[in-house]
């Protein structure tokens, strides 16, 4: 799982500033890529909007391991 964070972490990067230009600019970089026009998909396009996704979903459950874990080992810390 250690070796998805950081190509999911890229992932997400890409994802927030194709967002970022959608919101600023009205630009689609994704569907620009891929030769669409902005709000257009393809199969291409839908597989990288996909995989952010599920590097987000990934990375959610990093954070939220990475919490589980701090909180045990405070549990663990106070207890001893």
């Amino acid at each position: 799982m250690q070796k998805l964070t950081p190509v999911a972490l890229v992932l997400v990067i890409v994802g927030g500033l194709n967002w970022g230009l959608v919101a600023l600019a009205k630009f689609d970089l994704v569907a620009w890529i891929f030769g669409e026009d902005f709000g257009q998909t393809n199969v291409a396009s839908r597989i990288v909007y996909g995989l952010v996704g599920i590097a987000a979903v990934v990375l959610a459950g990093s954070l939220i391991g990475a919490r589980r874990g701090h909180h045990a080992a405070r549990t663990t810390a106070n207890t001893a």
